[in-house]
Parts: structure tokens; C-alpha cells; sequence
């Protein structure tokens, strides 16, 4: 079995711990029984948070031909209750998560994979489980959050804690409600703030925990003890689908600046530059020429009429920091550039081939679909005639861009350069990722306008260079090292 990352559905029935109280706060030290300078019990702190953590039940129809789950482990099945019956025509299928009372009025944070695509949801409160039927609010994919709503008063809402403080080491609880045991505790330590660049959504800055999680603790809450909201758990990494000690949960503050804009606007807003960026890696920053061990997000294309060339940004500037301060890598500066309102004005630092800059760019509003990335359609030899064909870089045949090969591959018109026809996967374009449809637009900084331009250029580069390509693929520009041949 594979491991792989599933979404959040948390368990444990956890043992108590003695730990020793050095490891603790003064406050941590009033909220928990003490007994000759040892921490007994946690209850004070599940019986404060228990009440705030609801169960989440979903009702969603699906066709008899629509594939009911999207994961391929049976075990996740129990998610929904079992094993689904085989029907002809709909089916409905019963999903089982948890949530968090935020607001003493009815709101209620839980994962948008919990209740996305839910016709119905209801929402079960207390050891009594009194149900309620649940407005959906708002969601948002790129995090994982939705805010729920339901019309009820004087509910007992849980702090917010603040997640920037949060330390690996921390000791956490996690409540929810897996496989449908309500208000089970679990706890463990944070192992890990800052986890990002696993493809589970957009926007990734998660607390890693080792507290249990399983099906069903999806939206559930990550407590620190004095029992306020330090995440929403959201996923698990596992071999089986079910609990190995590795654990995912959205920080608190992000969670609760998008339940404040889905709560405000009905939809989260965010901020934008219009330049797409990419990981600076090692060979990217060896084939660039930059001294050192260089950091920061690496911009691969500058939408026109956006922020960023407004501002004077170009392609291959280093974005190093915002505001004064510093971007490792392109996770953060989506995460920092999102959570900020258009409108605002910020000073982006940027490293170009060695030289410090700043710019002052006003963001604008993120448009519907900005992160989301289209792939393009696939040549056939039958819809076009075959362009002639240059062979560079030992083993990458490429061509120019005829009106066929733009219209095939749904190239858009400003896109320039040299179409790769054929590639090698033995050579060194096709061990760096490129592949047939990929348009190589620029060589070490040198504008490529067709494949005369791109052999021409191939033959001045000296034998052990390093070659940095920037390439248009899968509906974005950016750069790409080869090694020497």
C-alpha cells in the first residue's frame, strides 16, 4: 500500500500522560489538577472546549454512474458509513465530520471537503445531539475552510488562539467526532508550524500534529491547553487511511481570516500581483548565476496590465521580500501576498542577476480561477501537418509555432518561441520534466522566437554550461535548469 495524503478524519481514545510541569505555562498550570508537580489530568480543558466541537452530517445524491469515492482505499469507506449499496439511478451517500462554534450566534468553522458537495448538511450539538439544519456560508478550496451557519443563540464558542505562536514541541488536543464516536480526545505535540508543498490544497501553512486523527475528525478542532483554537484538522499522511502519527491541521489565524471574509462578502477576497512564481531551486539558482545559497520566489511570467509590470517587475527576478520581510520560497509569498486586501500597497524587495531592487506595487483582487492551472490539449499528427524539425540539447526535437500548432495546443498569441516536438526522456531536457507541447521561450536570459533562433543560440553555449530555460507549459512560464550535456 501507498502512502499518501488523505483528507482529515482524526481518533484516538487517549491515555492520560504525566509530563512534567517545566513543560508547561503558569495559565496551563491553573487550568490542569496538580499533584506533587505533575499534571494528572486534562479533563478541566476537554470539559471547557467538548461543548464547542459539533458532529457535521451531509446527504449528497449522485448518479448511479458518478464515482462516489474519490479515494481507491476501502477503508475510507467507513467515512461514509460503509459499504454503499448497488442501486440503479441516484444514490445518496452520508457523510460523517466535525466542527467548531466560533460564534455564540451560530456560526461554525468546519473542512470545505466535509460539507463540498453536501445537498443537505445538519449539524449535531451536545451529548444529546440536538440536529439543526446547516446554511452553508461560504467555502473556500484553497485553504480547506467553510464557515457554516445555524439559527441558534447563546452557543458555547471557543477562542480563537493565536496559531503565529504556536512551537513545535507544543502540547495539543484534538476533538471531533471519528467514525462517529462525538467529542473524542486525543493529544500529542505539534511536530512541525509552516508544512507546505504537499498538493493538498492552494494556500498550505499547516500545523503538523502527532495527536491522533482519523475518519471523521475532518473540521474538527486542534486545541492548545488552555483550551482555545490553535487549527482546524484537515488531513492525514498515511499508508492506510487511517492514523500513523502524521497529522495536518489549517492554522488558526488563517482559518479565521477566511471565516471573517466569507462571513463579511459570502466568498474570501484576496491579494494579487498577476506574476506567477516558482520554487528557486539550487540548479535554478546555479544556472542563474547567483552567489551563495540564495532564497526567495522566483518569478516565472508578469501577466500584462497587472500589479506586478505596472510595478516594473520582470521574469527572472528573485522576489526576496515583502515589507521588509523575508520570502524563503513561493509558498510564502502566495500565503503573504494572499492574505492581504487589494488595494494595499506594499514593497516588494526583488534579487535581479545580482543586483538589489525595490518596487512599490498596489495589489489588486485575485480573479476567479487566477491559481487555477489549465493543461493543453494534446497535438494529433491527423489535425495538422508535420512542421519541420530541429534537434537541440542531445535529445529535444523542436519546431516552430504554426497557426495549427497555436490552435492545437491552445497556445495564446503571445506566447513565442519554439514548440517541442519530440523529447528524450534519457536526455537532459526530459530528466528536468520537459515534454512534448512545452514552448522554450527564452536560454539563458535570450529571447527565443523560433527553432532557427533556439539552435542558434544552442551552438555559442559552452560545453559545461549550465542552461536555464524558460518554458511555457501547462498554461504558465517558468524556468527550468538542464545539466551540461
Amino acid at each position: 500500500m501507498q502512502t499518501g495524503i488523505f483528507r482529515s478524519f482524526g481518533l484516538l481514545i487517549g491515555a492520560i500522560l504525566c509530563v512534567s510541569t517545566s513543560a508547561f505555562s503558569a495559565t496551563a498550570q491553573e487550568t490542569t489538577p496538580m499533584q506533587q508537580g505533575v499534571i494528572t489530568s486534562f479533563a478541566p480543558v476537554v470539559e471547557k472546549v467538548a461543548p464547542s466541537v459539533v458532529t457535521v452530517f451531509t446527504t449528497e445524491t449522485v448518479s448511479r454512474t458518478q464515482a462516489p469515492f474519490p479515494f481507491s482505499d476501502d477503508a475510507l469507506r467507513q467515512f461514509f458509513g460503509g459499504q454503499l449499496p448497488q442501486r440503479q439511478g441516484k444514490q445518496t451517500l452520508q457523510g460523517l465530520g466535525s466542527g467548531v462554534i466560533v460564534s455564540p450566534d451560530g456560526y461554525i468553522l468546519t473542512a470545505n471537503h466535509v460539507v463540498s458537495g453536501a445537498d443537505e448538511i445538519m449539524v449535531g450539538l451536545g451529548t444529546e445531539l440536538r440536529k439543526y439544519k446547516a446554511k452553508k456560508v461560504g467555502t473556500d478550496p484553497g485553504t480547506d475552510v467553510a464557515l457554516l451557519k445555524i439559527e441558534e443563540k447563546n452557543l458555547p464558542a471557543m477562542m480563537f488562539a493565536d496559531s503565529e505562536k504556536a512551537r513545535a514541541g507544543d502540547i495539543v488536543l484534538a476533538v471531533g467526532n471519528p467514525f462517529g464516536l462525538r467529542q473524542t480526545v486525543t493529544m500529542g505535540i505539534i511536530s512541525a508550524v509552516g508544512r507546505g508543498g504537499m498538493g493538498i490544497v492552494d494556500y498550505e501553512n499547516f500545523i503538523q500534529t502527532d495527536a491522533a486523527i482519523n475518519m471523521g475528525n475532518s473540521g474538527g478542532a486542534l486545541v492548545d491547553i488552555k483550551g482555545e483554537l490553535l487549527g482546524i484538522n484537515t488531513a492525514i499522511f498515511s499508508r492506510n487511511g487511517g492514523n500513523q502519527g502524521v497529522g495536518f491541521a489549517i492554522p488558526a489565524n488563517l482559518a479565521r481570516d477566511v471565516m471573517q471574509s466569507l462571513r463579511d462578502k459570502g466568498r474570501v477576497v484576496r491579494g494579487y500581483i498577476g506574476a506567477s512564481v516558482q520554487p528557486l531551486t539550487p540548479e535554478l539558482a546555479e544556472a542563474m548565476k547567483l552567489k551563495g545559497q540564495p532564497t526567495g520566489a522566483l518569478v516565472g511570467e508578469v501577466a500584462p496590465k497587472t500589479p506586478s509590470e505596472k510595478a516594473g517587475l520582470k521574469t527572472g527576478d528573485v522576489i526576496t521580500a515583502v515589507n521588509g520581510k523575508k520570502i524563503n520560497d513561493a509558498r510564502e509569498l502566495r500565503l503573504m501576498v494572499g492574505s492581504m486586501q487589494p488595494g494595499t500597497k506594499v514593497q516588494i524587495e526583488v534579487n535581479r542577476e545580482g543586483q538589489k531592487k525595490t518596487f512599490e506595487v498596489e495589489l489588486a483582487e485575485m480573479p476567479a480561477g487566477a491559481t487555477t492551472e489549465g493543461a493543453p490539449a494534446e497535438a494529433s499528427p491527423e489535425e495538422s501537418a508535420q512542421p519541420e524539425k530541429t534537434t537541440v540539447f542531445g535529445g529535444v526535437a523542436v519546431a516552430d509555432i504554426t497557426d495549427d500548432i497555436r490552435t492545437a495546443l491552445n497556445l495564446p498569441k503571445e506566447i513565442h518561441g519554439a514548440v517541442i516536438a519530440e523529447v528524450d526522456a534519457d536526455s537532459p531536457a526530459g530528466k528536468a520534466g520537459l515534454r512534448e507541447g512545452d514552448v522554450i521561450q527564452e536560454v539563458n536570459k535570450q529571447p527565443v522566437k523560433s527553432a532557427k533562433d533556439l539552435l542558434d543560440i544552442s551552438k555559442k553555449l559552452k560545453p559545461n554550461e549550465k542552461i536555464l530555460l524558460r518554458v511555457y507549459s501547462q498554461g504558465r512560464s517558468g524556468y527550468v535548469a538542464l545539466e551540461p550535456k
